[in-house]
């Protein structure tokens, strides 16, 4: 399983103070290309169930089933 926390974000030049700030319910926050490893598609598994998130050419997220 992987996860990301505070300090393992990429964004190294904002302070972990204004990170927190921005999400203050402290969920996981994760990078879409740490998830995807610098590419464009990861899988995501859920149960018995994958999912393929793909970044699109124009930077937006879609995950389909």
């Amino acid at each position: 399983m992987l996860h990301t926390n505070w300090t393992a974000s990429p964004d190294h030049d904002t302070p972990q103070s204004a990170r927190a700030a921005a999400y203050p319910d402290h969920h996981p926050v994760h990078s879409a290309e740490g998830l995807t490893a610098g590419g464009n598609l990861a899988y995501i598994q859920l149960g018995d169930q994958t999912y393929t998130l793909r970044i699109t050419r124009a930077g937006k997220l879609i995950l389909t089933k």
